[in-house]
């Protein structure tokens, strides 16, 4: 028996279950989608299907997969870990871009408070011998 992340480990099997995520679908709608063909569509599913990861059930003549979550609780698990670790950078970026954004808006006031001084300064020199 192949592990949870043997099966995952196939990009057409992970493509598979993204499909599988948003809404059943039956093996024509994942070939087309997929531009696999029927054999091959079949051999991921029968894979993803006997790891627990999709059910099928039949609508008259053809078989609509959906995605079982459960197996998917052991890569969560796996996961938790690296998303703590993502998490605490995450937050670090976060607030360098909260001082960075601080202190840009501190700039823009600077700029904006010289301007409005600079032209006054400039009436003021002409207004001590300039004409306008």
């Amino acid at each position: 028996m192949e592990t949870v992340f043997d099966v995952i480990a196939e990009p057409s099997r992970r493509a598979i279950l993204s499909m599988l995520a948003a809404s059943e679908q039956s093996v024509g709608e994942i070939e087309r989608r997929l531009q696999m063909s029927q054999p091959t569509v079949s051999k991921h599913l029968r894979v993803l299907r006997d790891a627990g990861f999709v059910e099928a059930t039949v609508d008259a003549q053809r078989r609509l997969y959906r995605l079982r979550p459960e197996p998917l609780k052991e890569v969560d698990s796996w996961l938790e870990p690296f998303r703590r670790f993502w998490e605490a950078h995450i937050d670090a970026l976060e607030r360098h871009l909260d001082r960075m954004e601080e202190l840009e808006s501190a700039q823009k006031k600077r700029r904006a408070g010289s301007q409005r001084r600079g032209p006054h300064r400039a009436r003021t020199n002409r207004s001590k011998g300039e004409t306008q």
